[in-house]
């Protein structure tokens, strides 16, 4: 392994692209820390060792800005606004036909997308930049601290930090799109990677110290255990055999050849805890809006919301977590892989499955095979997405908990694709990849 990485810096061109892809995460990482034009840094520091930022919009947010969000930095928005511009235009593909045409006309169009990507990400940024600076205006976003985050609240204070939140988030996703053409691996992903992983001694740190090192070793074999089990359902795949047949071509014969369409067990990927994250948040925020500041008691419905579906540690709040994700892993699936477009393109090459007629008989065995693996799928994801909730339960760790949801799904699913990158670009030169 160590001769391996050797090899990699050792060639100059693939060293140029790893150096560079280092410097750009430690930009992002340094950004994290400088706080932004008007905010205490001192204050925030003293909001946050009273300890009261656990859970919903903290745990969540927090978590893919890699604690910006909390130091309240230049870069607090983190990667977020990009992530959720991503999945909306993702997702208006089914709703607006252009966008869908766009999508099919190849380079161009998805040059037009990711535009239209940008200038929602912009958008989205400025929405939430408003919304964290009413947060820490109000106190609110650091659990009602008692000492003012912003101590001048000016108009001119407040227009400024909007717009330095708001640049921080461009910022990032022009960092991540400068990884994505000379660095190594896919820019947005390798940022969200930086910013969980960050997360990781500091939780591990607080594991040992509250629980002692008998459950800190427990965690970390568990943690093995379940990036081996993840890894092996990230790669594991049904491949439909699909058969081309000869055809001439002016004096040239092609196809004849063989080939397969992989299918992975999980084919939507941590977007449906992501969907399940936020739904569930929804009601908790309902709530926290309708409790009463004058120390009156809340109505009935805002205990009960309190009660089931704020901490997580309740038999309620994770049943309907998981049959959240397995209905988004469903949904996600249908809007992301079309049957009836991939039998099309295979009929118009002159490809098919062996044993099944072309056309709409192949798009109904699409159908029937997508839909039977995409159920161990979504079982899949609501398991390891619940691994942090029963811990919480179990040993009495915050929902951050490093080996489990989103983090661990995220940090395998990226990790796995740089190293496939770095893997081929060292086969292309020195004949031996990165694993033997």
């Amino acid at each position: 392994m160590l001769s391996a990485i050797g090899r990699a810096f050792r060639t100059p061109d693939l060293r140029r692209k790893l150096l560079f892809t280092l410097g750009i995460i430690t930009i992002f990482r340094l950004g994290a820390f400088i706080p932004a034009p008007g905010v205490d840094y001192g204050n925030v520091q003293q909001c946050l060792a009273l300890g009261n930022t656990d859970g919903g919009l903290y745990q969540f947010v927090n978590l893919f800005s890699g604690g910006a969000l909390l130091q309240v930095s230049i870069f607090a928005l983190g990667i977020m606004p990009y992530i959720t511009a991503s999945i909306i235009t993702q997702l208006l593909r089914v709703v607006i036909p252009r966008f869908q045409e766009l999508h099919q006309e190849g380079a161009q169009g998805q040059s037009k997308l990711t535009q239209y990507t940008r200038y929602l990400t912009i958008a989205l940024g400025l929405l939430n930049a408003t919304t964290l600076v009413s947060l820490a205006r109000s106190g609110s976003l650091l659990g009602n601290c008692p000492v003012p985050l912003i101590p001048d609240d000016s108009l001119i204070t407040i227009i400024l930090l909007i717009i330095t939140l708001t640049a921080g988030t461009g910022l990032i996703m022009w960092m991540g799109e400068l990884i994505t053409e000379r660095g190594v691996g896919n820019g947005m992903s390798l940022l969200i990677f930086t910013a969980i992983a960050a997360g990781f001694p500091t939780s591990l740190g607080e594991i040992f110290r509250t629980q002692g090192a008998t459950v800190f070793a427990f965690v970390l074999l568990m943690g093995v255990v379940v990036v081996a089990l993840v890894i092996f359902v990230e790669q594991s795949q049904r491949r439909i055999p699909v058969q081309y047949a000869k055809r001439m071509v002016g004096r040239r014969t092609l196809g004849g050849s063989s080939t397969y369409i992989p299918i992975k067990v999980n084919m939507a990927g941590v977007i449906p805890v992501i969907f399940a994250s936020s739904m569930l948040y929804l009601p908790s925020l309902i709530a926290q809006f309708n409790t009463p500041q004058d120390g009156t008691p809340p109505a009935g419905w805002v205990n009960w919301i309190t009660t089931y579906l704020t901490t997580g540690d309740h038999p309620l709040y994770m049943a309907m977590y998981f049959l959240l994700i397995v209905f988004f892993t469903y949904f996600y699936v249908a809007i992301t892989f079309n049957p009836d477009e991939v039998s099309d393109n295979m009929k118009k090459y002159g490809g098919f499955i062996p044993g099944i007629r072309a056309g709409r008989p192949t798009a109904e065995y699409l159908q029937y095979v997508l839909s039977r693996i995409t159920l161990p799928g979504a079982i899949y994801l609501g398991l390891v997405a619940l691994i942090p909730l029963i811990a919480l339960v179990a040993i009495g760790a915050n929902q951050n908990f490093p080996f489990g949801g989103t983090s661990i799904l995220i940090m395998v699913g990226v990790g796995l694709e740089t190293v496939k990158q770095i893997d081929a670009q060292l086969q292309q030169r020195h004949y031996e990849g990165l694993l033997r």
